[in-house]
């Protein structure tokens, strides 16, 4: 983003003054490029818009000259801009009517708005210096910035204006060259120039171009004839399937591919007469190749069954064991015997009869 600020003083008492040239030029750029309306803004009338590739703010400091330096200091602070990035146009008293100059840095030879500008920007912006010339004694020079321009002024300053309108497009890409070279062209406008200035571009010659050949239609006879010719042999019409293409790789690798290599058209066979061809008898294949071996069929595939989940274990408490119960003693049972026993047993014990 470029300032371009022009100096001069506000108000109709001093629009047509050699001293306000600066406004004038700025009042220039912004008709040929089409800027926005101005504003009151900054302590001054503001306008936006682009010259060539650069988006430009116009601005003309409503202080008077001496103290434009407040104006601009505050635009250049708003937009975050270095004192590289502000061109000042103004009137110069050193140079001869319609001839400009620029420079970056140096002295202010004792012009009241370049001083006021230093004190607030610094001193490393650029200068477009417009020549009003000289009265040729220092005693009459405020008198001399401060008178309108002559009538007789119009033939040069008008055309004047324009140039430093149209190279203005040089000087905010940093071609300061470029820029006094399109300003010393004066009125030889160039097409984009008069487009820029709201005039017609001149006109240039243009070569014609020749008529497009128009090919005669077929004549319906012959075009028939062709159809039918073709229709006889289909063999020799051309093949409307696609042409195989292959992608093939380079040597290099890495896997992208290169190039593609089409294959060349085959080779068409001869026209085939229109004899029948004569028919050829098989001899049949031997039984042992009619036999269908029967191929093994594959396993079936195991079928795991899911192994059973361990039932819930249920800790219970035992029991107390009861107690058994006691057994009694049965009572003694007489053995029976046999004869002798009861022949003996019926005796008495001490060895007496009965």
């Amino acid at each position: 983003m470029k300032l371009i600020v022009g100096l001069g003083n506000p108000g109709e008492k001093y629009a047509g003054n050699r001293h306000n040239i600066g406004f004038m030029a700025v009042d220039e750029l912004a008709r040929g490029y089409a800027f926005g309306p101005w504003k009151k803004r900054f302590q001054g009338l503001v306008a936006e818009g682009q010259i060539g590739i650069e988006k430009c703010i116009l601005l003309k400091p409503m202080t008077y000259m001496n103290e434009s330096g407040r104006s601009a200091g505050e635009a250049m602070r708003f937009y975050k801009l270095s004192a590289g990035d502000v061109i000042a146009v103004h009137d110069e008293l050193d140079l001869k009517p319609g001839t400009v100059r620029v420079k970056t840095g140096g002295g202010n030879a004792g012009h009241n708005g370049l001083k006021s500008l230093s004190a607030h920007l610094g001193n490393e912006y650029v200068r477009v210096r417009l020549g009003i010339g000289h009265p040729g004694d220092k005693a009459l020079v405020a008198n001399y910035v401060l008178q309108d321009f002559a009538k007789a002024d119009r033939q040069w300053l008008e055309p004047f204006l324009e140039a430093i309108a149209r190279g203005m497009s040089r000087l905010v890409e940093g071609g300061e060259a470029a820029f006094l070279s399109e300003a010393a062209r004066g009125r030889a406008q160039s097409a984009a120039a008069a487009k820029m200035n709201g005039a017609a571009a001149p006109v240039t010659s243009k070569i014609a171009a020749p008529a497009p050949k128009i090919e005669a239609v077929p004549d319906a006879e012959k075009k028939a004839a062709a159809m039918a010719a073709a229709a006889s042999h289909p063999l020799h019409a051309k093949p409307s399937g696609p042409i195989p293409v292959f992608a093939a790789r380079e040597a290099s690798g890495g896997g992208a591919v290169s190039r593609a290599v089409m294959l060349p058209e085959p080779e068409r066979p001869a026209p085939v007469s229109a004899e029948p061809a004569p028919k050829i008898e098989r001899t049949p294949a031997p039984a042992w190749q009619e036999m269908k071996v029967q191929e093994p069929q594959p396993a079936p595939a195991p079928v795991i069954q899911p192994a059973p989940q361990p039932a819930e274990t249920v800790t219970r408490e035992a029991a107390p064991a009861a107690p058994a119960p006691e057994k009694q003693a049965a009572p003694a049972q007489k053995k029976k015997g046999g004869f002798f026993s009861r022949l003996f047993g019926s005796r008495n014990p001490s060895g007496s009869g009965h």
